[in-house]
């Protein structure tokens, strides 16, 4: 997702907001918003130009602290022309942002990626135009596409439907699915990014889990040019998770990736989420040509660590390891796992909350 998927949000938008500039009036409520809609469509150019300077200027803690003013708008006729200009700017900022960049943004864990600016600014842009269209009373439903790519990517935890569009409407407060509670509290969700000393821990969307799974690269650039077999195989859980309804990102699948060039080297995630007693699996998977590096084990600390920390692992962290790997023994014993128990084909080895230095 990018600057092209952007602008054809952009236009689609204005294309269909633009016959009703000069007809009907902008002063109304834009459906079940308590704006205007004027007020709706200054918002959406709002929030294009702020998500472009955030991943331009990539601030790490705040907001780039400026806003754009459309008092000199006369008419419906010139806000559109801010939205068609503030939604080229985003598109801009997307295509020249590296992979590895990232701007802050305050749900849920503070930053995203050029793909989740791109995704939430296509979102304000097919939201608030159906708020305006509602409030007008005309006609709009955006590709089904795009709404899918917003979905796949900023609403990893919702179940899709089988239409798009009515599911993203369901899922931020705006319709109903059958057999669905209403929603009335609702965000979306960036993936979590985990640092370490000479890697990134970058959640893995359903989006880039399901090119995986088809043979694609989900976005990184690998070491050998595709992901190992393991965090394929793990890949194909996380699609599985989502289609289900099932899928909690933070407990699903990370790619390690290398700070100094950017290139992914492994996978490693969770086989699920912690279960009734607070206890969860973890697993994970490197590629031939780093291993004996201490990535895997550098990884499996701060992976630990952050799980640990949470409430909602009350008890342990288990990783189960085929006996005659020895090497991935080396790397659980080296972050702090201790072997409890065996059979005849694995070692069973815990990390209890507390025991990790």
């Amino acid at each position: 997702m990018g600057g092209d998927q952007i602008q054809e949000a952009v236009a689609d938008a204005v294309a269909a907001l633009r016959p009703a500039a000069g007809e009907r009036d902008w002063g109304v409520k834009a459906g079940r918003l308590d704006w205007s809609c004027r007020r709706t469509a200054e918002h959406i150019a709002s929030d294009l130009i702020a998500y472009a300077g955030q991943i331009a200027g990539r601030p790490t803690d705040r907001y780039v602290p400026f806003r754009i003013d459309c008092a000199e708008c006369e008419g419906p006729d010139d806000l559109l022309e801010v939205i068609e200009a503030t939604g080229a700017l985003l598109a801009a900022a997307v295509r020249t942002a590296p992979r590895e960049a990232r701007g802050f943004h305050p749900y849920p864990f503070r930053s995203a990626n050029r793909e989740g600016f791109a995704a939430m600014g296509i979102a304000e842009v097919l939201l608030h135009t159906h708020d305006i269209a509602e409030g007008l009373g005309i006609a709009y439903e955006p590709p089904a596409q795009l709404c899918e790519d917003v979905l796949t990517r900023i609403f990893p935890h919702v179940q899709p439907g089988p239409d798009h569009w009515r599911t993203l409407l369901w899922a931020t407060g705006r319709g109903d699915l059958p057999g669905r509670a209403p929603v009335t509290e609702w965000r979306w969700n960036n993936n979590l990014v985990i640092p370490a000393e000479r890697l990134t821990l970058q959640g893995v969307t359903p989006a880039a889990a399901a090119d995986m799974r088809i043979g694609g690269t989900g976005g990184f650039e690998w070491i050998e040019g595709r992901p190992p077999e393991g965090t394929d195989v793990s890949s194909g859980l996380v699609v599985k998770a989502y289609e289900r309804g099932k899928h909690r990102p933070e407990w699903g699948v990370f790619v390690l990736v290398r700070r100094s060039d950017g290139v992914a080297i492994g996978g490693m995630g969770f086989h699920g989420t912690p279960d009734d007693e607070g206890r969860v699996e973890i697993g994970y998977d490197l590629a031939e040509p780093v291993r004996g590096n201490g990535y895997a084990t550098e990884a499996l600390r701060a992976l630990s660590a952050w799980a640990l920390a949470r409430d909602d692992v009350k008890k342990l962290l288990c990783a189960k390891i085929d006996r005659a790997n020895t090497p991935s023994q080396g790397v659980v014993s080296r972050a702090g796992f201790t072997r409890v128990r065996e059979d005849e084909e694995e070692y069973v080895y815990e990390l209890r909350v507390g025991e990790l230095t």
